[in-house]
């Protein structure tokens, strides 16, 4: 008996994975050839803990989402050429079964250029020392490793059966990202480079559809698709007739950088463009970029982004609702979803109602029909639709089911927002507790390497560090009175030391990088040690010739009276990677034994690291 309990079990695990033939027409995807109308949302692994995985998951499909869409980030997972880690937060198929386990499909971006706001936009920082290397254009060593990861993912991916061909969640993959905004830099060759993206992906025979986001010339089969705030107003549409209408990233806010506010979309206008997008552009795939944010954890944020990330999204930073975008976004993905028989397969129609208010109708030969009311006056407006008076508020969409009921309207909120309280839970008030450890400032005697020009920060660092002392000894003249320090520098920021004492500090900002630092300086008429700590705010993520971003200092004088210069540029200066207590690590508690530490102090030094124990 307990043989065949094992056999039935086994047979119907079996039956629970089947594989799903996905493809697409003019109007939607397609699974085993049924249209489907799809909602999505973007969570990134990486940017939450595996214990949270759950809950954020099934709190999107609480909220009426089907498919969880997320980057695969190249520089987590090859740390070095054919060093793999997928472990911890990097588990990514752990991830993809997860979403497979709730029942929802999955959308996998492998890029494998990603932008993202994270460092090297996923590149890894070993590809910027290939010879003869160009990031994202048709140069042989760029593909050969490109294609390398890619397919290694697909392998990875085949190998645990989760595309929806071999009956896994993954019914889409997405090749490069938005190349379109740097293609004219490549010329010809960035042509020729889309085209060979999109059939090596192809070729990998993933059994599921290829998307280019924000690509108008990708090549059949690939689907080009929308990125941005308002695709019902700016999408092009699909570059084939037999293609569908795909919308990749909705922007559910925005990024946030040091010194800027959180940039706040409201549920009406996120409502609003996705009912726009699904009447006027057919639109039958929605993803919310993004659904939960999350955090930038460790020096994964690229330059001037803050650790939170999109924390105005549907699900905030810590994974909890933020209303009433959640409850907003919920109540229009029920209302399409109750429509989605006429809207995938009804002929469609369009009337002008009022200067600045159309309808659009989609109707079934056998009467079954929904209809979008548009108002896109800044007023409410009144207007007349098949012997109905219907009220629109202003900037505004009703959805009118069988055409003659509206169930959802795109600025009518039924859910009250919620604020995120704190509470606290510990104080760390009691100064006895707290430790303190000056990380030292170097001198150029200190330093093994050494220079006589001023040294590029990323190649002399290679990501190991933000962190880069420039240093050097300099006499000035007896004639030398009222010395001032000018530094220019590519990004991001500095601290001068002058004989072990700050001085002061400059930095850039997001968008404007580079900067000048001058101070007045104190010498003594004897050798002086100047010590520089230039600091990166996290590497780029974007651009044209990616391997060729700098930063770090490309000019140091002295300016002292009398018109008496001393240019440094070309000094001999000594370099040190790194802050000694990030080279030991003491900010994990096995490390923090490795430097001695000493009671708090009232100075508040710069480069000081605290500890309490608790």
């Amino acid at each position: 008996m307990r043989g065949w309990r094992l056999l039935w079990l086994m047979v119907a695990a079996a039956a629970v994975v089947r594989a799903a033939e996905v493809t697409y027409d003019r109007r939607s995807l397609l699974i085993d050839g049924e249209r489907k109308i799809l909602f999505s949302g973007s969570i990134h692994y990486p940017r939450s803990t595996p214990q949270m995985w759950p809950s954020l998951i099934s709190q999107a499909k609480e909220g009426g989402v089907d498919v969880i869409q997320t980057y695969v980030f190249w520089n987590l997972h090859e740390t070095q050429p054919g060093q793999y880690d997928f472990s911890g937060r990097y588990d990514l198929v752990e991830f993809i079964k997860e979403i497979q386990a709730q029942g929802l499909y999955a959308c996998l971006r492998i890029g494998p250029f990603v932008e993202a706001e994270w460092a090297y936009g996923g590149f890894p920082f070993w590809l910027h020392d290939v010879p003869g290397i160009t990031f994202r254009t048709d140069n042989e060593p760029f593909k050969f490793y490109m294609q390398n990861f890619t397919a290694k993912i697909v392998s990875l991916m085949k190998s645990e059966g989760l595309y929806a061909s071999q009956g896994g969640p993954i019914i889409l993959s997405q090749i490069e990202n938005e190349y379109q905004n740097i293609e004219a830099a490549f010329q010809e060759q960035g042509s020729s480079y889309v085209r060979w993206a999109a059939s090596m992906a192809v070729g990998l025979e993933t059994g599921v559809p290829w998307v280019m986001c924000k690509q108008n010339d990708a090549p059949d089969p690939v689907i080009n698709t929308c990125n941005g705030m308002r695709c019902g107003e700016t999408f092009a549409g699909p570059n084939s007739p037999n293609k569908p209408s795909l919308w990749t990233e909705n922007w559910t806010s925005f990024y946030q950088v040091f010194g800027k506010g959180p940039y706040l979309r409201s549920a009406e206008d996120i409502a609003f463009h996705v009912a726009l997008f699904i009447a006027k552009m057919n639109g039958s795939y929605i993803n919310y970029y993004m659904y939960h944010g999350g955090t930038n954890f460790g020096r994964t944020a690229s330059a001037y982004i803050i650790t939170s990330y999109y924390d105005q999204a549907p699900l905030d930073e810590y994974g909890l609702k933020r209303q009433p975008k959640w409850g907003q976004l919920r109540d229009l993905h029920f209302a399409v979803k109750n429509c989605s028989v006429p809207l995938l397969h009804g002929a469609k129609s369009n009337l002008f109602l009022g200067p600045l208010q159309q309808a659009y109708v989609f109707e079934e030969e056998n009467g079954g029909c929904v209809s979008f009311l548009v108002n896109n006056d800044s007023r409410s407006a009144t207007v007349e639709f098949r012997n109905l008076t219907v009220e629109l508020p202003l900037k505004s969409i009703s959805i009118l089911q069988n055409c003659n009921n509206v169930i959802f309207n795109t600025a009518t909120v039924n859910f009250k927002g919620n604020t995120r309280a704190t509470m606290i839970t510990w104080k760390f008030d009691d100064e006895d507790k707290w430790q303190e450890y000056v990380d030292p400032t170097p001198n150029f005697s200190d330093t093994s390497l050494m220079s006589n020009s001023l040294l590029e920060q990323m190649n002399t660092t290679k990501d190991i560090s933000d962190y880069l002392w420039y240093t050097l000894e300099f006499q000035p003249n007896s004639s030398c009175t009222r010395p001032v320090l000018h530094v220019e520098s590519q990004g991001h920021a500095a601290h001068v030391f002058v004989n072990g004492v700050n001085i002061g500090f400059a930095h850039g900002n997001h968008d404007v990088k580079g900067f000048i630092l001058e101070y007045l300086i104190p010498l003594i008429n004897d050798m002086n040690n100047i010590s520089i700590l230039s600091n990166m705010v996290g590497l780029p993520d974007s651009g044209p010739f990616m391997e060729r971003k700098v930063a770090g200092l490309i000019e140091v004088e002295i300016q002292c009276d009398h018109n008496e210069l001393y240019n440094l540029t070309e000094h001999l200066w000594g370099y040190q990677v790194s802050l000694v207590g990030e080279k030991l690590q003491i900010y994990e508690e096995k490390n923090s034994h490795k430097v001695l530490w000493s009671s708090k102090s009232s100075q508040n030094q710069p480069l000081t690291w605290y500890k309490v124990e608790y």
